[in-house]
């Protein structure tokens, strides 16, 4: 796989705030050159007017095929290709599993996870035809470990880690490198009211599980220790590596989750691996 040339060419979704902006600025600062993308490219203005010729911004809706298409023939037109695709653009949807409500499931499904793959399919071709680019994925530790209330961003998130990682073992042969990043809790509008959906149906039986955890992410908004320009930092480091991981984990909560899920998983292994290794013909 091939070093990250020293003026990559970045196309970037969801810019407009949070973790993508910090993508997009840290990448910038570090002296490569961005495909910004937002449904708004009014909000990408502070980035053109500071970083001129070195960013091209365009709209982008994420669940829309028509748009991602052109995005991505504007990048190429514009920068003459893409070396990295950043899969940032995602919201949650919190409630028990028995609360959801299917247009809300679906939308974010679309947004989190049919979105991303349509990306990925849309600046492979560039890439195969050069044989190098990196499709940078970003889950949470919410793709690793489940909580009450979560269930459905767990869903779309462990869906994106499963296509990274299937991509890693497809795409290496080819110069091309793919990458599912993990973040903990990052001090960004993730967990606020005006970012996040959340059904409107609450089930009493759920009010000590679901409920609790769904109303502990709000009230956590504004809490977070994680920096989005360490975290923005933290990736650029990790491509320019020689041998860029295939999961990258952010954050020392994310990590502690990631640890703990392990040793949960390793136990119930140890404890039920005679019933699983006595199922074959004897």
């Amino acid at each position: 796989m091939k070093m990250l040339n020293e003026k990559a060419v970045w196309l970037i979704t969801g810019c407009s705030k949070g973790l993508g902006l910090a993508f997009a600025r840290q990448a910038l600062e570090a002296g490569y050159r961005v495909v910004a993308t937002a449904r708004d490219a009014g909000s990408l203005v502070a980035l053109t007017e500071r970083y001129g010729d070195q960013v091209l911004a365009t709209t982008l809706d994420v669940t829309n095929e028509t748009q991602i298409k052109r995005a991505v023939a504007e990048a190429e037109q514009h920068f003459g290709h893409i070396d990295v695709l950043v899969n940032n653009a995602g919201f949650g949807y919190f409630g028990a599993i028995e609360e959801g409500e299917d247009a809300g499931v679906r939308a974010m499904f679309e947004t989190n996870t049919f979105g991303p793959l349509n990306l990925v399919k849309a600046v492979l071709p560039g890439m195969r035809a050069r044989r190098t680019g990196f499709l940078v994925n970003i889950s949470s530790i919410g793709g690793f470990v489940t909580y009450p209330a979560v269930g459905y961003y767990n869903m779309t998130k462990f869906a994106l880690e499963a296509m990274s990682e299937a991509l890693s073992k497809e795409l290496a042969p080819l110069g091309i490198g793919s990458m599912v990043v993990e973040p903990g809790a990052f001090l960004t509008d993730f967990r606020g009211l005006s970012s996040q959906k959340q059904p409107e149906t609450r089930i009493a039986d759920y009010a000590d599980t679901a409920g609790k955890a769904r109303d502990g992410i709000f009230e956590a908004h504004g809490k977070q220790q994680g920096d989005p320009d360490r975290a923005a930092r933290a990736l650029i480091d990790a491509l320019r590596s020689p041998e860029p991981p295939v999961r990258l984990i952010l954050g020392s909560d994310a990590l502690d989750q990631a640890r703990a899920r392990l040793t949960e998983l390793a136990e119930s292994m140890d404890a039920w691996e005679e019933t699983t290794r006595d199922t074959s013909f004897r």
